[in-house]
């Protein structure tokens, strides 16, 4: 059973580097609001197809514009995540079966549990609230929670705890969660220029071409009262100042974490926390590798679509380190 249990975890994490990669794919091509309604579409619990079914979303839905790629792009995402919601279920209500067993983590799989609910109301008001910027990044957010949580349960499961010889190392747990802040913010920051449709304005290298000065003020600057956020309604110099504090905040992560992941080498002796500082250093230098070539190459969705996944590999690579380091013999 408790086998098994691991396995259940094993699909679970994989199901969520799925479920981030549709989101990621339905919000890159402007497929957010594929179907107006939650949890269906148009009124469906699938997309409609029938030539009965698209007369009464022309009737009922007589503003908005049905694309089929885009509603099917939005409902295969939902079906996704609604499958991951059944597992987390699953692992929260074997975990309580099973709590009186030592090995068996109870607060994990409760955490995941109401993360995946208020996850799923972030998702409707995703949808009803038209891609009010401020929820479409709490729901980017909500996704790379969730997977890093799966992550940390999957390494409460099996990891074994690593020589205690290593104290040098572990003395540097603090530093390794001041790398995780800096790195969630990075994150958090990009949800925002997301959700504010600010990547197409910044282009070139290493500033923005356009001649606008920066604004730190409208970057936090919160869009309100309008009808629908799609496509974004900030102005050219709000959005422009979004991207570029992006930018000069990718830099400090990518000081930070390699200062850091350069400390807690120097001073580990465990093999496995060596690994830990070398994988978080090679997907850091992938994901500013990819962020180059989504300017570069003017945001083509693949490039994109693969620097909002390595930003996933990325963050758990990182919690795999602060587990490490925190772990007791």
């Amino acid at each position: 059973m408790y086998k098994n249990y691991k396995y259940l975890v094993v699909v679970t994490f994989f199901l969520s580097i799925l479920v981030v990669g549709l989101g990621a794919y339905t919000r890159l091509s402007d497929a957010g609001l594929g179907c107006p309604d939650w949890p269906g579409c148009y009124g469906f619990l699938t997309v409609p197809k029938h030539a009965a079914d698209l007369a009464l979303v022309e009737q009922t839905y007589p503003d908005m514009m049905f694309e089929t790629a885009k509603a099917w792009k939005e409902m295969i995402h939902r079906y996704f995540a609604g499958t991951l919601g059944v597992l987390i279920l699953a692992l929260f209500i074997v975990a309580f079966i099973k709590r009186k067993q030592p090995t068996m983590p109870v607060g994990l799989p409760l955490l995941l549990l109401i993360l995946v609910i208020f996850q799923a109301a972030l998702g409707m008001w995703t949808v009803t609230m038209n891609l009010q910027p401020l929820i479409v990044m709490g729901h980017l957010l909500g996704g790379f929670s969730i997977l890093s949580l799966v992550a940390l349960l999957y390494l409460r499961l099996t990891s074994k705890p690593i020589d205690g010889e290593d104290a040098p190392a572990r003395r540097h747990f603090k530093l390794s969660l001041v790398a995780l802040v800096v790195l969630i913010l990075q994150i958090a920051l990009g949800g925002w220029l997301a959700a504010n449709y600010a990547a197409p304005h910044c282009n070139g290298l290493p500033l923005c071409s356009y001649g606008q000065p920066f604004s730190l003020s409208s970057v936090f600057q919160l869009p309100m009262e309008h009808s629908t956020y799609e496509y974004g309604v900030l102005s050219q110099q709000a959005r422009m100042s979004i991207h570029l504090l992006h930018r000069i905040w990718a830099l400090v992560t990518c000081v930070v974490l390699a200062l850091i992941m350069w400390r807690i080498y120097s001073h580990a002796i465990s093999t496995k926390i060596k690994h830990c500082c070398v994988s978080v250093l090679v997907a850091l230098f992938c994901q500013i590798a990819l962020g180059l070539a989504v300017v570069h190459w003017h945001f083509p969705l693949g490039v994109a679509l693969a620097h909002n996944l390595m930003a996933a590999i990325l963050l758990i690579t990182l919690v795999r380190l602060c587990f490490y380091l925190k772990a007791r013999t």
